[in-house]
């Protein structure tokens, strides 16, 4: 029986019914990046079809894109300038294998920490631009998640310049404990002292936005925006029906239900977000 439970090798009968074993076949494989099945509709769709801006064309769900791609459709064409790179944890905690995970997840995303920092333009309007890329652990606040962003808001105050920040988190890096919920009010105080100088803040709330983010600078912006169906919010939809006992609505914590009640100033499609951005910025005192 051990014959018949070979999968790799296959058996055929010849016509005088002699039994030979024949080479392994292998299996037709489809490459995983070929299709992608949306979380909203559950339709597999062509790659290709998504195109740049990753979007279904089916029901219009927004796939999670990187900083990378982020950045290739919102900023003017080679106007990105990095900044604030090679910055590295203290791993305060001595988190077992942390910094091992660290390596490994900056060899995957190609970035060096979940927020990538720089100078750009959009729409011809400069700019001081966080993206926060939730492939790179969820983009989990840590500490120096905390001081890039923090340091971007001081040259953005030195340069006199607006700051946009694409928001995306799935909260506080909890291998960097106490010290990862510290930047929330580190990032907070940034946002003052640039506000006092009469500059310029927007966010764009990006799915999902959660925990300490939210809780922060996500949600001190002069105008709030975000993508469609986006998740927003602080704590978990469980979390919450089980301290409420109650039933939340089936929209909650999404973007269109944060618009309803005023959390958000406006709902834009990621293929609009550059020219709102740059009106918005152009508006605003922005200079070439």
């Amino acid at each position: 029986m051990a014959l018949f439970n070979n999968k790799n090798k296959y058996i055929r009968i010849t016509p005088n019914n002699s039994i030979y074993q024949s080479t392994p076949r292998e299996t037709p494989e489809v490459p995983d990046e070929l299709f992608a099945k949306c979380p909203a509709c559950k339709h597999m769709i062509y790659q290709k079809d998504l195109g740049l801006a990753k979007i279904c064309p089916k029901c219009s769900y927004n796939f999670r894109i990187s900083a990378q791609e982020r950045l290739a459709i919102t900023v003017d064409e080679d106007s990105f300038e990095e900044l604030f790179t090679g910055i590295e944890t203290k791993d305060p905690l001595h988190f077992p294998g942390y910094k091992e995970k660290l390596a490994k997840t900056r060899e995957k995303t190609g970035l060096d920490e979940a927020v990538l920092t720089g100078k750009a333009l959009i729409k011809g309007q400069k700019v001081a631009l966080a993206i926060m890329d939730s492939h790179f652990i969820m983009a989990s606040m840590g500490t120096v998640v905390g001081e890039k962003i923090t340091r971007l808001f001081e040259l953005a105050i030195h340069e006199k310049l607006p700051v946009v920040i694409f928001t995306a988190s799935g909260g506080a890096r909890m291998q960097e404990g106490i010290m990862s919920l510290m930047q929330m009010a580190k990032v907070s105080a940034a946002v003052k002292k640039h506000s006092n100088q009469g500059l310029f803040y927007l966010t764009v709330l990006t799915d999902p936005t959660t925990g300490g983010v939210t809780a922060s600078f996500a949600m001190e912006g002069d105008i709030i925006i975000s993508e469609p169906q986006a998740l927003v919010g602080f704590a978990g939809r469980r979390v919450i029906e089980t301290t409420v006992r109650e039933n939340l609505p089936e929209d909650f914590q999404k973007a269109e239900f944060l618009l309803e009640h005023g959390f958000v100033d406006s709902i834009v499609k990621r293929t609009e977000l550059p020219e709102v951005i740059g009106k918005l910025l152009a508006f605003h005192g922005g200079e070439k």
